[in-house]
């Protein structure tokens, strides 16, 4: 793994080059966990529980089937658009991920069924080398009721 959370020229971005074996998931888990810490930190963004899991959730799966489905590295890039984490990841394989439908007799392969049913957007492109994924979480999405009597 290229890349160190470590300084960020831009608070508010940080891209990594991911050497596409299986520390790559754990360590690209750790380095969205410690992005979304440092804007709480040092920008005093507002990230709540459940967007930390979620962007963690995201980033685990997308770069599993980066790593999956490519031969070779990939990338990713988290970036705080407003109050709404982008999750970007790269990678060289040109085919576009299609989500297959809900079977819950299937043992596996639900990475994108999951992806898709806990961000706000998600859209694919292809590059002119592979393709990119884009996936959208709120910073501020926190479904947890209020305490009563408040």
């Amino acid at each position: 793994m290229e890349g160190s959370p470590v300084p960020y020229p831009d608070p508010f971005e940080f891209t990594a080059a991911l050497e596409g074996d299986g520390g790559s998931i754990a360590e690209a888990r750790h380095l969205a966990a410690e992005f979304l810490i440092r804007l709480q930190t040092e920008q005093g963004l507002p990230v709540t529980a459940r967007a930390m899991d979620l962007t963690q959730l995201v980033v685990s799966e997308l770069v599993t089937n980066a790593y999956k489905y490519a031969q070779g590295p990939a990338l990713l890039c988290l970036r705080a658009v407003g109050s709404v984490v982008e999750i970007e990841v790269w990678d060289s394989d040109p085919v576009l991920p299609v989500a297959r439908a809900a079977d819950p007799g299937r043992v596996g392969q639900h990475g994108l069924e999951i992806v898709m049913a806990v961000v706000q957007r998600f859209d694919v492109r292809r590059e002119p080398v592979g393709k990119r994924i884009t996936a959208y979480i709120p910073l501020l999405d926190d479904p947890t009721p209020p305490p009563a009597g408040s």
